[in-house]
């Protein structure tokens, strides 16, 4: 361990001495992890089609056409097989015990300036890559992006970067893995500095364009220059359907609800089974095999039952079933344990919904000869864009695929109007959601974080007066005429808090001269005030702070007894937070 951390060291400092330019460096780094990237994507998908080949006898990505053409037990046992591995190797292998993908990536880019293991973005990759290959309905982009990150946080750690090159280092990894997945390098741009990035300043913005570059360029020499999807020719007849685009917007915002709502459910009500939690995937499995052996449009990642919407080749009761069916079998894939992403399927159930709608469209207005294929673009892109909490590279992913600026219109208000529903009902996207769920908050970032590293007990003042409860108010008033103080704390005689006395509160009683000379202290005092533990941050400091008038914050050693030990004065908690911004700050700028 010695030797490695030495030899890491003396590599790091060779690289600061080959590049002493930080825009430099990026560029560099830039063009290595867009093209590792790209190729982790690939060879992602290889794993899928190696895993697919075992479980269904062919690794074509027409999975719906190769599904329907097994017998319906394959269909039933294949993913309930798949998950009793996936299980297992996730129980006894994966650190967490859970799958990984684009919320971890976020939470490190929150919370943790970018560090990420690389083993866990390897053992994530290979939970996925079996997840879709065994026929979960669950999608590769996420993975990829998860396996790009890891990558990339292993580069900056081995050179020892500082948090925003590693940042952006993040950036340039995301964007390559979603560009080489939908050969959509704009759209990959984007997401990266929407969701994981979360700026757009041009010391990340020209970097991370390089790697998306790079990534696209990749992945067209190795897989051809095909979009992820087959797009028809698909038009808006006239911009009097605008409304009717709004309005699918809403319909995409409920069932984008309806998905995550669905996933976190099956989450809650898998892991109160009777059952060791190695076995919830299987379980899991075995439920998306009986709606497969149904509806095999469900299976896999979803590509080609999109194709199928956003060709118009499915009647409209078949679409309606299918919405609810792919939800189901997603929500059941992901709440049981299975690795993989939501963007996928999330774009299929967008298509699918809009597919619907746009039949139904052509029904009610017939005048507008609206077109099916725009909805279910439209659709395709309001439902992920909601879920992802990603609109802006949503749309330009739609944009990418069609090319069509007047169809993007369409696109960017149902987009629009989805995620605002959806911000305002959840109050979160999906990635964010999960992060909820596991007690984690991302609202402060890295601000956040840092605060969480100072504790109480290295602000704590022993500066302060305290009385007994028992004192008379006439030795208390004499008492506060000699001592500017404006608060004192009220304890018992074992020294335990009991309450606070604040002048402006008591100043009425205090100096009333017929005022009931038997009145104590404890009986002037504000009972149970809020108190600080030792152990405490700064983040709740700040917080508790909010949420009163006090000057001072009373510290005890412990929730039982309470013992007063000190308090911590608001002017020295801003000024504690104003130095840890400040080294954020140099930090970000790489200086020491």
């Amino acid at each position: 361990m010695a030797e490695s951390r030495r030899w890491s060291s003396r590599l790091a400092a060779a690289w600061r001495r080959l590049i002493g330019n930080q825009q430099m460096a990026l560029s560099v780094l830039a063009v290595v992890i867009g093209a590792a990237s790209a190729y982790g994507a690939i060879g992602f998908r290889l794993a899928i089609d190696a895993i697919q080949l075992v479980f269904y006898g062919s690794p074509s990505e027409q999975v719906y056409s190769m599904a329907v053409a097994l017998e319906w037990w394959h269909l039933l046992l294949a993913p309930a097989v798949g998950g009793l591995g996936i299980g297992l190797f996730v129980h006894f292998v994966m650190a967490d015990r859970r799958p990984l993908g684009v919320a971890e990536v976020i939470e490190a880019g929150a919370l943790r300036g970018g560090r990420m293991r690389l083993r866990d973005g390897i053992g994530a990759a290979i939970v996925s890559a079996a997840s879709v290959g065994a026929g979960a309905s669950v999608g590769r982009e996420g993975p990829v992006v998860h396996l790009a990150a890891t990558m990339a946080s292993w580069v900056a750690q081995l050179l020892s970067l500082s948090r925003s090159m590693t940042m952006t280092l993040l950036g340039c990894a995301v964007a390559s893995g979603v560009a080489a997945s939908f050969i959509a390098p704009i759209a990959g741009v984007f997401f990266a500095l929407e969701v994981v990035v979360g700026h757009y300043g041009l010391g990340a913005f020209a970097p991370v364009v390089v790697a998306s570059v790079v990534g696209t360029v990749v992945a067209r020499i190795h897989l051809g220059d095909f979009p992820a999807f087959v797009v028809p020719g698909a038009e808006i007849a006239t911009f009097a359907e605008i409304p009717a685009f709004m309005l699918l917007g809403v319909v995409c915002a409920g069932v984008a609800v309806l998905l995550m709502a669905g996933i976190m459910y099956s989450n809650t009500v898998v892991k109160r089974l009777p059952l060791p939690g190695y076995l919830y995937p299987a379980v899991g499995g075995l439920a998306v095999g009986a709606i497969a052996a149904i509806w095999p449009e469900v299976i896999g990642v979803g590509y080609e039952t999109t194709d199928l919407a956003l060709g118009g080749s499915l009647g409209l009761g078949l679409l309606v079933v299918l919405v609810f069916a792919k939800i189901a079998a997603t929500s059941l894939s992901l709440g049981s344990g299975f690795g993989g992403g939501v963007f996928s399927p999330a774009l299929c159930i967008g298509a699918l919904t809009g597919a619907a709608f746009g039949i139904a469209a052509a029904t009610a207005m017939p005048e507008a000869n609206a077109n099916a294929n725009a909805y279910a673009l439209v659709g395709m892109g309001a439902v992920a864009g909601a879920v992802l909490g990603a609109p802006i590279s949503t749309i330009l992913i739609i944009f990418e695929l069609t090319s069509d600026y007047t169809l993007t219109i369409a696109v960017m208000v149902a987009v629009s109007v989805a995620t605002l529903i959806v911000r305002q009902t959840l109050g979160h996207s999906f990635f964010t959601w999960q992060l909820a769920r596991r007690g984690i908050d991302i609202a402060g970032g890295r601000e956040a974080a840092v605060c969480k590293t100072i504790l109480v007990n290295e602000l704590v003042s022993e500066r302060f007066r305290a009385v007994d409860a028992e004192l008379p108010i006439g030795e208390l008033r004499a008492l506060i005429r000699s001592v500017p103080d404006s608060e004192f704390y009220v304890t018992r005689p074992d020294g335990g808090l009991l309450g606070v006395l604040s002048l402006p509160e008591i100043k009425d009683v205090l100096f009333d001269p017929d005022a009931d000379p038997t009145i104590r202290a404890g009986d002037l005092a504000r009972l149970k005030p809020v108190a600080l533990a030792l152990d405490d941050d700064l983040d709740r400091v700040l917080r508790l702070f909010d949420t009163v008038d006090d000057a001072y914050l009373p510290v005890v050693d412990d929730g039982e007894s309470r013992k007063l030990v000190g308090v911590v004065p608001q002017r020295d908690a801003m000024m504690a937070y104003n130095q840890a911004l400040l080294r954020l700050r140099r930090e970000e700028r790489g200086e020491t």
